[in-house]
């Protein structure tokens, strides 16, 4: 009975002594920017762009949901480019506004034609902080770091990229909706 009471008190503090040594562990990690300052850090207009944002650009019948399914990885990424400020990228409104807007919400156009919408600049942008870089070994399949940021993009790339353009070209949520050319 005292060596059954002996080796469970023992296993106790040993599991104790694992949680302190995993909480100084994390405590030295830097914390996570990828996603800013955080969607729910960001000031109430900013929000509510993202909001009008999300109902308006995710209309494709099969996709018109994603934005509610994806909503962390969207928030994550929106609450980057309002907390680097979209990189200080200028707005391109008056040249691509209507023509962004017109392919954004048809169902006809795919992703490539919003891709090709991206001055050079803010290809480099985009690819140097969508946070999901390819992490893996030599002969390993592909893995992304945030990996669920890279499934986001993929499933709806042509609503993140117009995301990506329409706050862009708002001066960075510089107004509490999105702004749509008509």
């Amino acid at each position: 009975m005292k060596s059954a009471l002996l080796a469970a008190a023992l296993a106790l503090a040993l599991r104790v002594g694992d949680c302190a040594s995993l909480r100084s562990r994390r405590a030295g990690q830097e914390p996570d920017t990828s996603c800013g300052k955080g969607f729910d850090n960001l000031v109430q207009c900013s929000q509510d762009y993202y909001r009008t944002a999300a109902v308006e650009l995710w209309t494709h019948p099969s996709h018109v949901s994603d934005n509610a399914t994806f909503e962390a990885e969207f928030e994550c990424w929106f609450a980057s480019m309002c907390t680097t400020k979209c990189g200080g990228l200028p707005s391109k409104a008056d040249s691509r506004k209507k023509d962004l807007t017109a392919k954004c919400l048809s169902v006809q156009v795919d992703w490539l034609k919003i891709w090709n919408m991206f001055s050079e600049e803010e290809v480099k942008w985009f690819k140097k902080n969508y946070p999901s870089n390819e992490v893996q070994e030599e002969g390993e399949s592909t893995v992304h770091y945030k990996q669920a940021m890279e499934t986001a993009k993929e499933v709806n790339k042509k609503e993140l990229l117009c995301l990506t353009l329409f706050t862009i070209d708002d001066e960075c949520v510089k107004w509490p909706h999105i702004r749509l050319g008509k």
